[in-house]
């Protein structure tokens, strides 16, 4: 939720910025937008890659975690749910090619790049998404303890019992199941 609320805040940020400048949202009166607005297409695209999943943005930890966590108790609906993020990810990518690439649009040909302080609104998001995709230990370690007390009480109210693997700290290896690295308590090496 974390990487969804940067990556969608920045799409809905720029598609602001764009809009304040044109006063349209449809997709058939722009093209060529990258020639016009280059910095503003570059954010752009970084945004839609990290919305869509790119390793190492933030997009990735979040999808790749969730599919993982999902596909070990629920396989089928973590195939369909990868799907969609396909579907989602040429979606965006149909989109920016209406928007930024082909001939420039006449409406659009007297646009503005996006200036200092745009690009300084965007700059915090940009560093969050490419630092969570790089480097989300600080993110999983925070919400560590949330998770761990929300599958305590389920098993506790329920007959389902967590996964081993599903405890933070335990890692996969194929040859072997379930290795414990001993960063959290009750686990068995």
């Amino acid at each position: 939720m974390i990487s969804h609320g940067l990556t969608t805040g920045a799409l809905f940020l720029l598609v602001g910025m764009v809009y304040d400048r044109t006063h349209t949202r449809k997709i058939a009166d722009y093209g060529g937008l990258a020639k016009v607005m280059p910095v503003f297409a570059g954010i752009f695209l970084f945004s839609a890659f990290a919305s869509a999943g790119l390793p190492g943005l933030s997009g990735f930890v979040g999808e790749f975690t969730i599919l993982m966590g999902s596909y070990f108790t629920l396989p089928v609906l973590a195939i369909i749910s990868a799907t969609g993020v396909i579907l989602a990810a040429i979606y965006l990518l149909w989109a920016y090619e209406r928007v930024f690439t082909g001939e420039v649009n006449p409406k659009v040909e007297a646009l503005r790049d996006l200036n200092f302080r745009e690009i300084l609104i965007m700059v915090p998001l940009i560093v969050l998404i490419l630092g969570i995709g790089v480097y989300p230990k600080p993110v999983f370690d925070r919400i560590e303890p949330s998770i761990e007390l929300v599958l305590d009480r389920i098993e506790a109210v329920t007959q389902y019992e967590a996964p081993e693997f599903s405890r933070p700290g335990d890692v996969i290896v194929p040859e072997y199941g379930v290795v414990d690295t001993g960063e959290h308590e009750g686990g068995e090496g």
